[in-house]
Formats: structure tokens, C-alpha cells, sequence
């Protein structure tokens, strides 16, 4: 069962989200809040977040962008998977700046809603299967541990690798075949270069793979159709909770 919350301040956009939700496959309970401040009031946790990123001030004075900004400074609890709903493509950066998953724009479309969806209960899955899970990596003298979750790729380059992060980056020395082994659960090797995150991607074609975050990434044609069956078997095992 995936708990979700829908906070929006329309009542027909709140209905119509709901609705997209009770239409997939995944057994789901659905809270609809109003504003920021009934969100926030209410301590429940969710495994998922679907919010209006333009949420109009209440008397907490919290938009949506604040209301992410809150849920992310929490300490305790479990972090919902955020997707953002907005009628403006300018608030896509800022979606990423909270660790979204990924906006949709409005009106929302029913087939993209259905992807989207899909890939989150995927990566709730994961998370649920193996809570918390991290990579520890050497770097110089010091070691760094680093929740997977945070990772969109890591990038082979030198006898290094290198970590591209919700909040940056981060290199050191490592060999991409190792945690290739490591990973192979969540992670895929598109390419001698690339190890992506599998919970990140948001679309492919033959020759690329493109993430959440708006990049694009080289796929080897010799990797094609082992990417396309992990990630179908990747979706399919969030699907299946």
C-alpha cells in the first residue's frame, strides 16, 4: 500500500489528480489537502507527495515551494518521493533544489502521469526493500558515505569516479565495475562510462538515456536491450508492492 498525499488549492485539480492515482494498477491510500498549513498540521507520514508548486500563501504563509522546503528540513520520519505539479515550466529548477522527483505540467497528462507514477512507486520500493541504504567511498585520507538515493549517475573518468548528486558532485578514486557489482540492483551500466540510477531516469531512446534532472546521457547500442529488461524488471518490482 502506497500512502499519498495531494495538496493543492483546487478542489476540481485535487479530484482530478485523485483520479489519475485510483486509475493505476499500485493499491494506494489518497489524504487531499487544501494548503500548505493543513499539510504540515497534519504529522502523518506519506511515501509520496503530489504538490502544486505554486500553492497560494494560507495563513502559514508557506507556498508549495516552502512547504517542500520544510518537509526536506525534517529530521525524522520518512522523506516523501515529491513530485510537483505546476502550470509554468520557470519553477523546474527550483523543483530540483528540494530533491524532487520530477514536475508535471498542467494540465496533466494522463500517459505521462502513469510514467511518472510508475518510476516513483519503483523507487519507494526500493527504498523500502533496503531502507536508508548507503555507499561509502575513500576519498584521499577520508571517507565519504553517500546515500544512494542522492546519486543521479556516476561517471567513470581516469582511474576515478564521479558521483553527480542532488547537491552536487563528488570524485574519488574508485573502479565504476566494482560498484557496478555493488549496485546492480538499482543501478545500470549504459555505458562503459556511465553507472545510472534507475530510480532517476526519466525516459530513453536507442542512443540515450535521460534523467530527472534534464540530462542526457550516451547509451551504447551494445547495452540497449539489457538497459531496456533491467529497467522494465526495475518498474515492474515497485509496481508489484
Amino acid at each position: 500500500m502506497i500512502k499519498i498525499a495531494i495538496c493543492d488549492d483546487e478542489a476540481n485539480v485535487r479530484a482530478y489528480l485523485s483520479s489519475l492515482i485510483e486509475a493505476q494498477s499500485c493499491p494506494c491510500e489518497v489524504v487531499e489537502y487544501a494548503s500548505a498549513g493543513d499539510c504540515l498540521a497534519d504529522h502523518r507520514e506519506f511515501d509520496l507527495l503530489v504538490l502544486d508548486i505554486e500553492l497560494s500563501p494560507d495563513r502559514s504563509g508557506l507556498d508549495g515551494m516552502a512547504l517542500a522546503r520544510k518537509i526536506r528540513e525534517c529530521t525524522t520520519g520518512t522523506q516523501p518521493v515529491i513530485i510537483f505539479v505546476t502550470g509554468y515550466e520557470r519553477y523546474v529548477f527550483d523543483a530540483f533544489d528540494v530533491g524532487a522527483f520530477q514536475y508535471l505540467l498542467k494540465p496533466v497528462d494522463e500517459e505521462k502521469f502513469a510514467q511518472v507514477f510508475s518510476r516513483a512507486v519503483a523507487q519507494i520500493g526500493t527504498a523500502r526493500e533496503k531502507p536508508g541504504r548507503v555507499l561509502t567511498l575513500q576519498s584521499a585520507n577520508t571517507s565519504r558515505t553517500v546515500p544512494l538515493d542522492s546519486i543521479y549517475y556516476i561517471e567513470s573518468s581516469n582511474h576515478k569516479v564521479e558521483l553527480h548528486l542532488r547537491n552536487g558532485e563528488f570524485a574519488c578514486y574508485a573502479k565504476i565495475g566494482d560498484l557496478e557489482l555493488e549496485l546492480h540492483d538499482q543501478f545500470f551500466r549504459i555505458h562503459k562510462g556511465y553507472l545510472v540510477n534507475l530510480s532517476y531516469v526519466a525516459g530513453y531512446s536507442k542512443t540515450e538515456v535521460t534523467l530527472t534532472n534534464g540530462e542526457r546521457l550516451f547509451l551504447s547500442k551494445y547495452k540497449y536491450q539489457d538497459f531496456v529488461k533491467a529497467y522494465l524488471h526495475f518498474l515492474k518490482k515497485g509496481a508489484d508492492l
